[in-house]
């Protein structure tokens, strides 16, 4: 049967399928999970049709745990039901798995497997989650490529009908589920044709009925459980069979040849790998290659792993096996092996075949598994005692059990066109390149395979693009290290010397986008890159895309471009008929407004001629090298993970790292404060200050998301050691002798141009970063050696910015608003602080391995900070205060008795009571401790000993619990609530950005009225929840709102203030994002806070508490009546504006209800302000 071919990744063919056997999801976000629900919504909201002519109930939770009850109970009523999810996810939905698969309940959970979080969290693939789902009762099928995931899901869900056991339908989260490529799509029409709908109407009838009553989800004790647990053997037993029948319906359909266990291979084979997922995509391309060559190698594919079937594994493994090589990507510590390993050597012995077993283990956390590890397993079976255990892909310098990988040839499909494409995060390049991909398979008869690589910053981060294209097919799902084409987005990946010249083939292309002539090019370019460019005869071009994007109105977006320029160069397709595609792609930015799509035509045109073919110099193949650059100044230890951890991952060698380099960090935990040693000078223009017209406001530097502009208080000599060129404020600060200056680090900035929108003198102006690197030694000169002057340093909006920043140079969005709340919490408390992180945007901008960028003051303190999990963040904040209370409160104990000995000295006794007096003041406490602690060193008591052993925790520390709104007014409420209603002295800070902004922007229950996220395609219907209402009713809860960029003075107020009152305390932030598209970006963060409160779109009030045990009001509502235009607020950014294009009336109707709440709900506070002010 011809089926039509079509351009898309895994989690796109997964949700195709499932959404024509699905009636109800039940879904949650999670990556990369998310792309799945967001089809399926996508598609509901446009009025699809499943197999059974209706459009699928999209239900988004608070939870994983919540959407599997949901699921759980919909099956019950009689429903088809599927979820989508993976890692920790799909962990919360074990407890409902165990029911849903006891209860005989036909799900399919589509799963695109990913990493379990243990000494650190990794969003990427592997399967460590569906093993660790192998026991619930979930039958397991596996595929290996966005093909067989469209082939197969039909298959898991046709099974689970028929069969009655549920299915975790899984592939390899992002090497599947974000790999693009040209494939076959099912006709509904067929899916359909499979279907027993008889065994579709067995279920209905089955279901849950109060016309029908039954009980069920009884509870039994120990008389008759284990016998009522058995009588499920005869589905489990009937799985396979039901499996294999319909993928025979399926191979009959295709013309494929689907087995539980497929053999790719010699015939007579002697040495095979069993394994599944993506893996066996490298593993078949090395037997082509091998077997090519006369060796006996195979293969066996997993598809059925649970239940697992002995005698079909048998079946597929060649009579002729010696040595089998069982590939497991997760680990278990502590076992004999991994789970599939065990579960070939149970079955081998099971049905009586002999054969020499050995497991590995691969492919952690999307560790890339290239042809050289397959390589190397078959070079290690061929061995006489092949190694029992071992790893692939690493070099295990510590237990040896990695295997040796030598350079392996190209295995690759012959005539494939390899490209590498290096962007920053945000720049635009990832969504380019999606799309031509999908130009070059929708528009000819190539196949096409794209995949996109990622560090771990947010936007700003290195993104590498890896697209094939070909006459053949194509597996190879690897990163490409041999290119026809690459191309640089960024000119400081240049400078920074980033090996990627170094993968062009020899006589390949390599463009640069950049503004420099060809004498800055030469100056820039570093010596190893010129001797392989001319010695390996590479094509030179530069694009200056950077500035046809400022000069076309795109900002910082050179994609476009960039995207044209590929196309030119490239030939894949004739120039005229690439750039009209291109033009229809750029169609899709009509939701962002006209001008936009226009910008990007204009951009288009601009980018087929705009590269300059350059001549490279002779002298090039002798390039000589630079001297190195001096070793790093600081600590031993945090010098040391700097330079054997951070740099190398920087310059994205992680890879080569030995797992010796990790040693000193096994339990997960890194030193604070190597953002510093980063400067990866990606910004390409950064603020310049006019000292003369400065008015010393301190505002740049209140807002700055990185701490990249710093005001600093400079003694004379101070100002005398300053290093020449140092720009100095003509006259002094205020009150004091101390010379001002503004100190700007071009190397850290990320060039948002938050701070030049702020300034209320027009003192800044943004310029080309390369202008002003001078400034950096005055950056350094000034954080390393000018000292904090008390007499200037406070808590006013002036005077918090001459105190030291503790977070700094983040890996977060330029414009960010969440590091700016952040940044200047750290200012007042962070030399106290402990900062339990929920998992988000704040924890992945927050705690990069090995590049912290919160750091320590000269005293060495600063904050202490973990991340647990999504959900539990609150939970284990509250963990953090009871474990520092109970070393602490045991100290205290002690002083008492000391204190109230007759042998304490009078100092011993004065600097007891003055720390016992300030016990609960954290602010106070921190001197007083440091006092006693002074006073007591030298005394022989056990008890003095004691206290002094156990300084660290005298002083009163602030506990802070930080999280996005997704974690506080979804997963994590619960945990919210119950801390906040503990009483415990806990400081929560939400970062609310209104959407899920970590996994790409779904709704959440902070997203307002009409607002357009994933999972909420057609518009928000439901108002925004009131969390600090929620707060408020307890009566006993600091609670604030507040929005920056509308009021600094408010937002420090209400944060001073939440940190000194003694009992818990809410603050939740309003926090533009990139996900909202606010019109003229992120630089516009600030601005856009204030519009919103202007317009009664965001309420800034407080709730003190303390207020009332002095007769006051504790209500304040700092907001003033809106005074702006809500609609015209809202239409400013694309979440909003984007409804009124794809359902108009809609969003006419949403829109005004939206407006109408924000009058009512102001109403409301000033209702709420007489309330409390006439409480008694």
């Amino acid at each position: 049967m011809a089926r039509k071919f079509k351009t898309m990744d895994g989690n796109n063919a997964a949700a195709y399928v499932s959404y024509a056997y699905t009636e109800v999801a039940g879904i949650y976000p999670i990556t990369p999970s998310s792309p799945m629900a967001d089809y399926v919504d996508q598609w509901s909201a446009a009025g699809q049709k499943n197999i059974f002519g209706t459009t699928v109930k999209v239900a988004e939770m608070q939870s994983e745990a919540g959407a599997s009850g949901t699921v759980h109970g919909s099956l019950a009523a009689g429903a088809l039901t599927t979820t989508y999810t993976a890692s920790q996810g799909l962990l919360l939905m074990i407890p409902n798995m165990y029911k849903i698969a006891g209860e005989l309940l036909p799900a399919v959970f589509h799963v695109s497997a990913r990493c379990v979080a243990s000494h650190a969290l990794n969003i990427f693939g592997d399967h460590s989650d569906v093993y660790a789902c192998r026991q619930t009762g979930f039958a397991m099928l596996a595929e290996t490529n966005p093909q067989e995931v469209m082939d197969l899901s039909a298959v898991a869900h046709l099974a689970a009908i028929e069969g009655r056991v549920p299915f975790i339908n899984f592939f390899d989260g992002f090497r599947t589920s974000h790999e693009i490529q040209k494939i076959q799509v099912w006709d509904y029409a067929d899916l359909k044709e499979m279907c027993n709908m008889d065994a579709v109407h067995a279920f209905r009838k089955r279901a849950l009925n109060p016309e029908h009553p039954v009980m069920r989800g009884s509870h039994e004790n120990g008389d008759i459980f284990f016998q009522h647990r058995e009588a499920c053997n005869k589905y489990y037993d009937a799985v396979p069979a039901i499996v294999e029948k319909y993928m025979d319906k399926v191979n009959e359909k295709l013309g494929t040849d689907y087995k539980l266990f497929n053999y790719y291979g010699a015939p007579d084979a002697d040495r095979i790998i069993v394994a599944m997922g993506s893996v066996c995509d490298v593993a078949e391309e090395v037997i082509d290659y091998l077997t090519a060559k006369g060796e006996k190698v195979g293969l066996v594919k997993v598809r059925l792993y649970r239940p697992f079937s002995a005698e079909k594994l048998a079946e597929a493994i060649p009579a002729t096996a010696k040595k089998i090589a069982v590939l497991d990507r997760t680990k278990e510590p502590g076992s004999l092996g991994e789970p599939l390993y065990m579960d070939v050597v149970a079955a081998l012995a099971k049905v009586g075949r002999s054969a020499k077993v050995i497991g590995g283990r691969y492919g952690l956390g999307s560790k890339d598994t290239p042809p050289a590890s397959l390589f190397a397993v078959y070079d290690e079976l061929a061995k006489d005692a092949p190694k029992e255990q071992f790893t692939l892909g690493i070099n295990d310098d510590v237990t040896h059990l990695s295997l040796e990988e030598k350079p392996a040839p190209n295995t690759a499909a012959e005539g494939t066109i390899e490209c590498k494409f290096w962007g920053l995060g945000g720049d635009g390049t990832v969504g380019a390149n999606k799309d031509s991909i999908k130009i070059i398979g929708d528009h000819t008869d190539k196949y096409v395979q794209a995949y996109f690589q990622y560090d771990s910053k947010k936007t700003g981060g290195i993104t590498i693009s890896h697209l094939r294209f070909g006459d053949k097919p194509i597996k190879s799902p690897y990163y490409i290290n041999k290119a026809d084409f690459v191309a640089c987005h960024n000119p400081s990946y240049v400078t920074k010397g980033y090996k990627m010249v170094n993968d062009v083939k020899p006589g390949g292309v390599f463009l640069i986008n950049c503004q420099w002539d060809l004498d800055e090019l030469n100056e820039h370019m570093p010596a190893e890159a010129k001797r392989y460019i001319a010695k390996n005869n590479i094509q030179l071009y530069t694009v200056n895309a950077i500035d046809i994007a400022a000069k076309i109105g795109l900002g910082k977006r050179t994609n476009t471009v960039l995207q044209s320029a590929f196309f030119s160069l490239a030939k894949v397709l004739p120039v005229e008929e690439a750039i009209g595609y291109m033009k229809e792609k750029a169609q899709k930015f009509m939701k962002k407004g006209k001008e936009i799509v226009e910008m990007n035509e204009k951009a288009i045109d601009a980018g087929a001629t705009a590269f300059v073919k350059i001549d490279v110099p002779a002298d090039w193949a002798n390039a000589a090298d630079k001297a190195a650059v001096a070793t790093e100044n600081g600590p031993a230890a945090l010098i040391k993970q700097v330079d054997n951890i951070m740099h190398p991952v920087g310059k994205m060698d992680g890879d080569a790292l030995p797992v010796s380099a990790f040693m000193d960090h096994v339990d997960g935990t890194f030193e604070q404060g190597a953002a510093a040693y980063e400067k990866r000078g990606v910004a390409v223009m950064v603020p310049e200050w006019n000292a003369d017209t400065c008015a010393k406001c301190n505002k740049c530097s209140f807002v700055c998301p990185h701490a990249t502009i710093r005001p600093f208080a400079l003694n004379a000599d101070e100002v005398k050691a300053a290093p020449a060129g140092t720009k100095l404020a003509p006259k002094p600060i205020v009150k004091t002798d101390y010379t001002y200056a503004l100190a700007i680090s071009p190397m850290d900035c990320m060039g948002c141009g938050v701070c030049v929108g702020v300034c209320p003198t027009h003192s800044l102006t943004m310029v080309a970063r390369e202008s002003q690197e001078a400034e950096q030694a005055v950056f350094d000169y000034m954080v390393a050696n000018v000292t904090e002057k008390p007499e200037v340093v406070g808590t006013s909006v002036i005077s918090s910015q001459y105190k030291q920043p503790l977070l700094e140079f983040s890996g977060s969005c330029a414009g960010c608003a969440e590091t700016a709340y952040a940044r200047l919490i750290t200012q007042l408390f962070g030399d106290r602080m402990y900062i339990s992180n929920a998992t988000g945007c704040s924890s992945i901008w927050g705690g990069p391995a090995a590049t912290s960028p919160y750091t320590v003051n000269k005293e060495g303190h600063g904050p202490a900070w973990a991340n647990s999990l999504f959900e539990d963040n609150a939970e284990h904040g509250y963990g953090m205060l009871l474990g520092q209370d109970a070393i602490r409160n045991r100290l205290i104990d002690e002083v008492k008795e000391i204190a109230a000995s007759d042998k304490a000295s009078d100092a011993i006794k004065a600097a007891a009571k003055e720390y016992l007096d300030t016990v609960k003041d954290s602010k106070k406490n921190t001197p007083a401790a440091k006092a006693l602690v002074a006073a007591l060193e030298g005394c022989d008591c056990d008890l003095c000993k004691d206290v002094v052993d156990n300084a660290e925790y005298l002083a009163k520390k602030s506990v802070w619990i930080f999280g996005g709104d997704g974690w506080a007014y979804d997963i994590g409420f619960g945990g919210v609530d119950h801390v906040l209603a503990s009483g415990a002295d806990v400081n929560i800070m939400v970062f609310d950005t209104e959407v899920y902004s970590n996994t790409g922007g779904q709704a959440s229950k902070a997203s307002q009225l009409g607002q357009v996220a994933q999972f909420a395609a057609a518009g928000k219907s439901i108002a925004k929840k009131s969390l600090a209402e929620i707060a408020m009713s307890y009566g006993y809860i600091y609670v604030a709102q507040i929005a920056m960029g509308a009021d600094m003075n408010q937002t420090i107020k209400a944060i001073a203030e939440a940190e000194a009152y003694p009992g818990p305390s809410l603050i939740i932030g309003y926090a533009p994002c990139e996900m909202h598209s606010i019109k003229g970006g992120m630089t516009n963060c600030q601005a856009e806070m204030k519009k919103a409160v202007d317009c009664g779109y965001w309420n800034m009030f407080r709730f003190n508490p303390a207020l009332k045990a002095e007769g006051k009001n504790p209500f304040t509502l700092d907001s003033k009546a809106p005074s702006a235009s809500y609609q015209d607020f809202i239409m400013g950014e694309a979440r909003y504006s984007s409804l009124t294009r794809s359902f108009p009336e809609r969003a006419k109707e949403l829109f005004s209800e939206a407006e109408e709440n924000s009058v009512a709900r102001y109403a409301h506070l000033v209702k709420l302000g007489k309330l409390y002010s006439n409480e008694d």
